[in-house]
């Protein structure tokens, strides 16, 4: 049975590698808004085009408080390659053995090309400034996801 995480709920606490090496924990991200979302792979199509939307969106969230964190199992390495080649701004964490992938619920079955497979459900959630989540979407798409999240942030276009 995979967990879904509802609003209301503490966001599961984590301490996972960035893309230079360095440990990011749950309680680091404490005070400020975030947006976690969980992605399949670093420089795929799809994952490229939902970092670039991210990227785009940047300073209106920021601006209107929020905090981005990409997360993949992808090493930090090839993290770090993702966020030079695409010109990246924010974070990247590594989940290799996809723990907290599963603690989120974002690890298990689902449909590829019309066969169940198991893998990384692209997901999204935002926090709040005590880690609480205010928002919890699973299998989004990885084109027009960010547009979407930012209409229901109320963040302008």
């Amino acid at each position: 049975m995979t967990v879904r995480l509802e609003p209301g709920t503490a966001a599961p606490d984590f301490a996972l590698l960035d893309q230079d090496g360095e440990t990011v924990r749950l309680a680091d991200l404490r005070g400020e808004k975030t947006v976690l979302y969980f992605y399949p792979a670093a420089m795929t199509p799809g994952c490229t085009t939902q970092a670039c939307d991210f990227r785009d969106s940047i300073s209106s969230l920021q601006g209107a408080g929020y905090r981005v964190i990409g997360i993949s199992r992808d090493e930090p390495a090839t993290l770090a390659t993702f966020r030079e080649r695409d010109g990246l701004t924010f974070t990247l964490l590594s989940d290799p053995d996809h723990a907290v992938h599963t603690a989120y619920g974002v690890w298990g079955e689902k449909m590829n090309y019309g066969k169940v497979v198991e893998g990384v459900i692209r997901s999204t959630f935002v926090l709040n400034e005590e880690g609480t989540i205010t928002l919890a979407q699973y299998n989004v798409k990885a084109t027009g996801h960010v547009a979407r999240l930012r209409k229901l942030l109320g963040i302008d276009a």
